[in-house]
């Protein structure tokens, strides 16, 4: 089963606050005959559309293709925070890989960040909203975040976050649940389907050729690639992929290193600024410390636009709201009669060890994705490297190509399951 389809209308956003929140553009053509590009992206994801916009401003000519519409995956589905540094901590990757590209790997992950202000403040619609508090949900968490909060203050310099105690906590987050953790004022949540569509507008005002409802079939390798679509045969000198968890049978190599899940939001009614206040302060995001993440902030109309729960199949939940209303109201049983008015759920990819996986499928060929969760901020610029690396600018792409991300264990047929079992485990782990 084709995960692009399994959950899906061909053609159509789904039923999210996100999708009714937007103003869509107007729908691009599909590919159709012989299309001949210097660049060929896949997928009109945060990835794709920041490979196909760098590459444009670059003077290059491109095609980009997207199976449903812009944005339709993870890129338009998620929680919208903008996470500071990589999906593993600093601490992890000194070890994996050493001080000194740990540092390296800091320094993009906040480049980042960055590019995303940058992005952002050029869409007219689309607001970047500073501030992510990371709540722990056990009191031994708390010791070893404020370390980590003291590392990033003494060794990177990095003086936007600092330690929250309980009470601080909780005057911050109207919830028991947590005990204290961090405030990152450099990081920050946006409406992510609105970022993914200004991005898109801004490819087409720089030239790019976008073509949706266009499926990649194949991709036949070579001096020049070919890629087939339903009605399309496009020939590029380079191409980059940029489809992440519905990358399905399109490429191998990266699908071996690659695990699409899927996770599931809900968006209340509109709540007065007496309700939202009692909830979370100052208009900040939440993410807690469970290893299945609950992650929630207000949106600019005043919903709760809460994320929670996985699934590892193909098929979501036939009732996404009960799913999700369940961890919401153990955060926040204040919410008990609020009414639920979208409920949605989206496919993101996962790697091993939760790091991205970039990677040179050919000399021609480049591939970024596996954000594990961490995508807002490292897919916009895992398509700029890919782009640079189009260009001959190499370094930013190697160094994160350089980071191992494992094939998963039983192979591709045996992943689910064996991921199906880990996730209960670390599930049960969180309730401990």
């Amino acid at each position: 089963m084709d995960l692009l389809y399994a959950n899906d209308q061909q053609g159509e956003y789904p039923a999210s606050y996100y999708a009714a929140d937007a103003k869509p553009l107007p729908r691009q053509p599909k590919a159709h005959g012989q299309i001949q590009t210097q660049v060929c992206v896949i997928g009109a994801g945060f990835t794709g559309l920041s490979a196909a916009l760098h590459l444009a401003w670059a003077g290059y000519d491109v095609t980009l293709i997207e199976a449903q519409r812009i944005g339709f995956g993870a890129s338009g589905r998620n929680g919208g925070q903008v996470g500071t540094g990589q999906r593993l901590e600093q601490d992890a990757l000194e070890a994996m890989i050493g001080r000194s590209d740990a540092r390296a790997l800091w320094g993009i992950a906040q480049d980042a960040v960055q590019l995303v202000k940058d992005l952002v403040s050029q869409i007219p619609d689309c607001n970047f909203r500073p501030g992510i508090i990371h709540a722990m949900h056990r009191p031994r968490h708390v010791r070893v975040d404020h370390a980590y909060v003291q590392k990033l203050n003494q060794d990177y310099g990095y003086s936007d976050i600092r330690c929250l105690s309980c009470d601080e906590m909780r005057a911050m987050v109207g919830s028991e649940a947590y005990f204290g953790g961090s405030l990152d004022q450099g990081a920050g949540h946006i409406q992510p389907l609105r970022y993914a569509i200004g991005l898109a507008q801004m490819a087409l005002a720089a030239g790019v050729k976008i073509f949706e409802e266009s499926a990649a079939l194949s991709i036949e390798r070579g001096a020049q690639v070919r890629i087939s679509t339903d009605d399309a045969q496009i020939t590029a000198d380079h191409l980059i992929l940029g489809c992440n968890g519905y990358l399905g049978d399109l490429e191998g190599q990266v699908a071996e290193r690659l695990m699409p899940i899927n996770n599931f939001i809900v968006a209340t009614e509109r709540l007065d600024s007496v309700q939202r206040a009692a909830l979370i302060a100052y208009d900040y995001a939440v993410a807690d410390s469970k290893f299945v993440v609950n992650y929630f902030r207000f949106s600019e109309d005043g919903r709760m636009v809460f994320g929670g729960s996985e699934s590892y199949g193909y098929r979501f939940p036939k009732d996404i709201a009960s799913k999700v209303r369940k961890p919401m109201l153990q955060i926040f049983p204040q919410l008990a009669e609020a009414r639920i008015d979208y409920a949605w759920g989206g496919t993101l990819g996962i790697t091993m060890n939760r790091m991205p996986s970039f990677a040179y499928v050919d000399e021609n060929i480049f591939s970024a994705s596996g954000y594990s969760g961490h995508g807002v901020a490292m897919a916009s610029m895992g398509g700029k490297l890919a782009a640079e690396a189009v260009m001959g600018r190499k370094e930013g792409f190697d160094l994160m190509a350089s980071v191992p991300t494992p094939r998963f264990p039983g192979g591709r047929h045996m992943r689910t399951p064996l991921l199906v079992l880990a996730m209960l485990w670390y599930g049960m782990r969180d309730r401990i």
